[in-house]
C-alpha cells in the first residue's frame, strides 16, 4: 500500500519536524520503509544542514523502529537537480 501523508507546513524558511509525528502514520500503515520528502521554496535543492540534521535523526528512530529511510526527497524549483 502506498500512502502521502502531510506532516507539517513550514514557514518561508523554516519547518519543525519531529519524529514522532513523521513515524505515526508510517506505524499505523504498518509500513516497513518510508521515503520523506519536502520543498525549498527558493528552489535550490541543496540540502541544509538542517535537513541533514532532520534525515539523521529519523534514520536512527528508524533504526531502532525497523523502520527504513529509504529517502528524503527535496523539491526546488523546475530544474532537473539530484543530490546523493
Amino acid at each position: 500500500m502506498q500512502s502521502v501523508v502531510l506532516i507539517t507546513i513550514g514557514t518561508l524558511d523554516a519547518s519543525l519536524v519531529h519524529r514522532r509525528e513523521v513515524f505515526k502514520p508510517v506505524i499505523l500503515e504498518g509500513a516497513s520503509s518510508v521515503i520523506v520528502s519536502h520543498n525549498h521554496p527558493s528552489g535550490d535543492v541543496t540540502p541544509s544542514r538542517g535537513d541533514r540534521e532532520v534525515t539523521a535523526r529519523l534514520k536512527a528512530a528508524g533504526q531502532i523502529l525497523g523502520i527504513e529511510i529509504r529517502d528524503h526527497i527535496i523539491y526546488g524549483d523546475s530544474r532537473a537537480t539530484y543530490v546523493q
